[in-house]
């Protein structure tokens, strides 16, 4: 997968389902982790 588009949705994901700032750079860490694997 495209490191770009990889960020891109690993952004919206958090920002989705992030609540504060700390939880939504600890959720862009996690789905930007989890899609390093496709």
């Amino acid at each position: 997968m495209n490191g770009f588009f990889k960020t891109i949705i690993a952004g919206y994901g958090a920002k989705k389902l992030g609540g504060g700032c700390f939880g939504t750079i600890l959720l862009f860490i996690i789905i930007f982790w989890i899609l390093g694997y496709f």
